[in-house]
């Protein structure tokens, strides 16, 4: 059974319509069908005081404080678990349930200290004791008593009521069941599940308990008391959850997630939570600064931005605009992005823009596009729950989009779906999987042709769909007959049987939602590799419809937004193919735009190497620390005469590399909006002031474009009035307003302000027809090989506690959790090489080499290992080579060959 926080998404659309009338306190009060009496009274703005409930859980009873009275029956009802019915009278409040709830507020009040009483006034107990005039009689613990194990949570369990609302939502919502319950009645208490304390429990600081806790048993470690509180947007991962954030003197202090918004239904994860801190870091940039010789001088904004723009002029005039690249943000707003690519092309002169999703989600977009005709998510988030069956590919949602993760995980266990996971690494889910194929790198073609082949040898596609909406099936059918798992397993190193599993039970056991990462796209291949994804889900009938889908996750918060503003040399805004639009853009611009096919990101970099490459301006994007091949890149940005950086601090490639340096806002400190994962179009929102004088980046483009000559196209008074003009050049997005958005977000297409958005794309039809051509597919091995040089078969990803190159994560306490970057190894090798956990060891690639602490990984084969990049002292992408995708040029992050050699006599580094 599903959990009750996601009960409204998987009710059948003709039940959550059915409306029913009842009347509470003698008010009239309108509820869903299946709503609980506290439920429609709280819609109704009636309070009924719950101490145990909480809305994302299943509710139990078990504080009695909710008890009502129903006329025409006896006895009393918990309002948490009773169904409200059409005709139902109920009475919340009289003298005999207030005495009732005073005498167990007084019982909950002995375990209240006065101290902490006065300390936490918003956790709900402390309120409703204020409300009844209950004064706290518990004692205060001692100093020794609080568990601080955790940085970011204060355990502080002598002020536990035993609710047991900790236990539940880390159970039925994140799903790692920290805490547990121990003895019985008076002498039952929680206590973490595993060890004596929170941090050898399994706590991943999601918060979640923290959220819950009606008392001070469990608050937040790393923030103060809010005077107000302001919902933004998350700056990390894609998946888009909306947060509070507490604010006190200008400053931020707190967060939690915002509730019932339709992407994390309340939740959050430890970056969103806690990692909020770099925005009043020390060293932020505060001002403009210009690199004389070797040193970085202050200047003014004046100075910088004409020095900047004389700069670029000259370089234009003497080589071309095309010996000039931008590079925008996927940390940026849509509206920061938008402006970036039109800088480019209108007042450069050239397609030459680009952003991070080349790297990571290019090859998602150009594959989707290509079969479906549009390169993005085909479903929502909340087609999770209404999957029979869940694919995830090259993905670990669990530390990388850990909501999303949870959302997967629940399903699993408490909504049955199956789950095959794809992936070398036994990651979380594949903990939980039906199936888990935990394929050798890089061979995603091969596997996807064999369980294509079954799903047709079986006769286990879906003839109709393909009848109707699908071409060149009997190609495609030809192209896999010799596919069998027999021969995929040889490639894969994957038992042929749990092929055959695969794609029974994605065939069969559907509706069948696909959700795919960069282990599928960063490879030569990747591209491929998503266009087998689409062509599994086209045989099978899983597009279209509700719980199936092709779904992409993407990595950064804006990375979806960016690239489909245009930062891209092939696109204009809304993914508008340059060729197709340029005259529009030209027409709603009133400018001439450059034909010229632009360079991408790793093409600049070829060009840079070459000399052809003059400038560079630089958004919010540290190139030096996270492109593949690291020394290649250094070589090539040291060619280049002009490099702009606009960051919030100094990076790696504006120390090593920069020429300008301009201060740039967080999403903290500007307006804007996001678009996530699954298209949907959020609103940021300025909470704090930037510090020192740093701008927004559209103010700093702006400015730029100001003082190149373009006063005239490039002066807005505000982010609405920048959005305003992308929904005139981008149809779809035309229905998009900021009012609109102000109370939630919406996924377009949208195209007028009727339109309530879509949550499912090519339900009748594809952008470019009624259907959807099959793409046949051959394999072809990475040229990146083990040998016996280099026998070791390495990956490079992220983990849950940093994020990119750490930028932000790092300046936060989440670097209490995970210190440096590790290398994750088999035992099997560890004891081949004879290293011991937290020892050192050099990895060595054809490319360079790196050192990192060893972590002995059980869920890591032998032959295999597996990396992060978020400590840019550990230069982990100096192993990483110079293979890229041969489609959209992706470079290959998720295989090198290496060799691990163990270092002698240096102590062990905890990396944990």
């Amino acid at each position: 059974m599903a959990a009750t926080w996601l009960r409204s998404i998987i009710v059948p659309v003709s039940e959550a319509a059915l409306v029913i009338e009842c009347r509470i306190d003698g008010e009239r009060v309108s509820a869903e069908c299946g709503a609980t009496i506290l439920e429609a009274a709280a819609c109704a703005g009636i309070e009924i005081p719950a101490i145990c409930h909480d809305s994302r859980c299943a509710s139990t009873g078990s504080c009695r404080m909710c008890l009502v009275e129903i006329q025409g029956k006896e006895g009393l009802f918990t309002a948490c678990q009773t169904t409200v019915e059409d005709g139902m009278w109920v009475a919340t409040r009289n003298s005999e349930l207030d005495k009732y709830r005073e005498t167990e507020l007084k019982w909950y009040a002995a375990h209240i200290s006065p101290a902490a009483f006065a300390a936490y006034p918003d956790k709900p107990l402390h309120r409703m004791m204020r409300t009844h005039g209950v004064v706290p009689a518990g004692k205060a613990a001692k100093p020794d008593e609080v568990d601080c194990s955790m940085p970011q949570l204060r355990v502080d369990m002598s002020q536990c009521i035993d609710c047991l609302r900790c236990v539940n939502i880390c159970e039925q919502v994140q799903g790692e069941s920290v805490w547990h319950e121990i003895s019985r009645g008076d002498r039952s208490h929680v206590v973490p599940k595993r060890g004596a304390l929170l941090s050898e429990g399994g706590c991943v600081a999601c918060g979640a308990c923290v959220d819950s806790c009606p008392t001070s048993a469990l608050t937040d470690a790393t923030g103060g008391q809010a005077e107000s509180w302001e919902r933004t947007t998350c700056a990390y991962c894609g998946v888009g959850c909306e947060l509070e954030y507490g604010l006190s003197s200008g400053d931020i202090v707190a967060s939690r997630p915002a509730a019932g918004r339709p992407v994390a239904k309340g939740h959050g994860c430890a970056k969103g939570r806690y990692s909020f801190g770099f925005t009043h870091s020390e060293d932020r940039i505060l001002q403009p600064q210009v690199r004389v010789g070797n040193d970085w001088q202050p200047t003014s904004w004046d100075k910088a931005l004409s020095s900047a723009a004389s700069r670029l002029k000259a370089i234009s005039k003497k080589h071309g605009p095309d010996a000039i690249g931008i590079l925008a943000s996927s940390r940026s707003t849509n509206e920061d992005s938008y402006l970036a690519q039109k800088f480019a092309r209108m007042v450069i002169g050239t397609n030459n823009v680009d952003c991070c999703a080349r790297v990571c989600h290019t090859p998602t977009a150009a594959a989707m596009k290509a079969i479906l005709g549009a390169g993005a998510a085909t479903n929502s988030f909340d087609d999770i729950e209404r999957a029979s069956t869940i694919l995830v590919a090259g993905a670990n949602p669990l530390e990388c989009h850990p909501v999303i993760g949870a959302r997967i995980r629940q399903q699993v266990l408490h909504g049955g779906s199956k789950l095959i996971v794809i992936d070398p690494r036994r990651t979380g889910l594949a903990e939980i999987a039906t199936v888990h194929l935990a394929l050798k790198p890089g061979t995603d073609i091969a596997l996807q042709n064999a369980i294509a082949q079954v799903i047709i040898a079986q006769n286990l596609h879906d003839p109709d769909f393909i009848a109707a909406r699908v071409e060149d099936f009997d190609a495609y059918a030809e192209n896999v007959s010799d596919w069998t798992p027999e021969r995929a397993a040889e490639i894969c190193e994957v038992p042929a049987e749990d092929i055959r599993t695969a794609a029974r039970i994605y065939a069969s056991e559907g509706p069948a939602y696909c959700a795919h990462g960069l282990g599928i796209t960063e490879h030569v291949q990747g591209t491929e590799g998503v266009m087998g994804l689409v062509n599994l889900a086209l045989i099978t009938g899983n597009i279209g419809k509700p719980g199936t889908g092709i779904n992409p996750l993407r990595g950064q918060n804006n990375v979806q937004g960016t690239a489909h503003m245009g930062c891209d040399p092939g696109i204009y805004a809304g993914a508008q193919p340059v060729k197709e639009a340029r005259q529009a853009f030209e027409q709603a611009w009133d400018a001439k735009l450059p034909k010229k096919q632009g360079l991408h990101l790793m093409q600049m970099m070829d060009a840079a190497a070459a000399g052809k490459l003059k400038a560079l301006v630089v958004i919010g994007y540290d190139i030096a620390a996270t492109l593949a091949n690291e020394s290649e890149t250094a070589r090539a940005l040291s060619k280049i005469d002009l490099i702009i950086v606009v960051d919030l601090f100094k990076t790696e490639t504006a120390e090593r590399f920069g020429h300008i340096l301009l201060p740039a806002a967080s999403s903290f400190e500007k307006d804007g909006s996001f678009m996530n994962a699954e298209r949907r179009i959020q609103r940021v929102r300025k909470l704090v002031d930037p510090p020192g004088t740093a701008r927004a980046d559209w103010q700093i483009i702006c400015d730029l474009a100001k003082h190149m000559g373009h006063q005239q196209s490039f002066t807005y008074a505000s982010p609405e009035a920048v959005w305003d003009e992308i929904r005139v050049v981008w149809p779809a997005a035309a229905g998009i307003s900021y009012d609109r958005l102000e109370s939630s977000g919406l996924q377009w297409p949208c195209p007028d302000v009727d339109h309530p958005g879509t949550t499912i794309l090519h339900q009748k039809a594809f952008p470019h027809g009624p259907r959807a051509r099959l793409r046949p597919l051959h394999f072809r091995p990475s040229p990146e090989l083990a040998d016996k040089d280099f026998p070791i078969l390495l990956s490079t990803g992220r983990n849950l506690y940093q994020f990119n190159v750490g930028t932000m994560t790092r300046r936060s306490s989440l670097l209490q959790l995970r210190a440096t970057d590790r290398l994750d190894i088999s035992p099997q090798d560890a004891a081949d090489l004879g290293i011991s956990e937290g020892e050192t060891a050099t990895i060595k690639s054809r490319y360079g080499s790196a050192t990192l602490p060893v972590h002995i990984e059980n869920g890591i084969r032998k032959g295999r290992a597996f990396t992060t990049f978020h400590d840019p002292a550990r230069h982990s992408n100096r192993v990483t080579g110079p293979h890229r995708d041969r489609m959209v040029g992706a470079p290959e992050y998720k295989l090198t060959a290496v060799r691990i050699d163990r270092n002698q006599a240096q102590p062990a580094i905890d990396a944990s």
